[in-house]
């Protein structure tokens, strides 16, 4: 589905790998080794030397929001360019399930942005992300402030995302976090990747 071929950049040494349809992979390694950079890199949102396609199509010939919308970046810390919530989602109730099995209130929607604590501001970006259904999610220690039981409820989204075919590349700390999701992970180290 994605394939990275000699991907590589002022921190990131060429790096290939794929992630096939239906199929987390991990990618792991020390704070500062260059994760992060590698999904801005595979995401067209830093400057890049190499190949990367979707289903056999080149990222180049796709306009960039094509692109994104197909292959998707979750920062650690989303973006947010509105006031309210609700503003952020173009058919909000196409969120309303997913902010439900997130377990936030159906009145979330309605909220303004600056009462969001930074779980709820990632469990909403994912909700937005998950709402486009990318085929790849590019997801950047999405669970990172969340407790144990809001970390499951975004594992067991992620799960239904990955039965219904789609990819997604993971950076995580927690090695319990790789092992409950992953069938392969990468390490990062001192921008090298190779598979661990």
């Amino acid at each position: 589905m994605l394939t990275v071929r000699d991907l590589s950049n002022r921190v990131l040494q060429p790096a290939s790998f794929r992630v096939d349809t239906g199929e987390c992979v991990a990618v792991q390694g020390p704070s500062g080794a260059g994760k992060s950079v590698l999904l801005r890199a595979v995401a067209d949102l830093d400057p890049a030397a190499g190949e990367v396609r979707l289903d056999g199509a080149l990222r180049e010939d796709m306009t960039a929001p094509e692109w994104r919308r197909r292959v998707t970046y979750l920062a650690a810390e989303s973006g947010w360019w509105s006031d309210r919530v609700v503003d952020h989602f173009a058919d909000p109730q196409r969120a309303a399930p997913l902010i439900d099995a997130l377990g936030l209130p159906a009145e979330a929607l309605g909220w303004p942005v600056s009462r969001l604590s930074t779980g709820e501001r990632q469990r909403l970006a994912l909700i937005r992300a998950l709402v486009q259904e990318p085929r790849v999610l590019l997801l950047d220690e999405p669970t990172g402030a969340l407790d144990l039981d809001a970390t499951h409820r975004v594992e067991g989204l992620l799960r239904d995302a990955l039965d219904r075919g789609m990819g997604v590349l993971i950076v995580t700390h927690s090695p319990d976090q790789a092992d409950r999701l992953a069938k392969r992970r990468l390490r990062v180290e001192a921008g090298q990747v190779r598979e661990a």
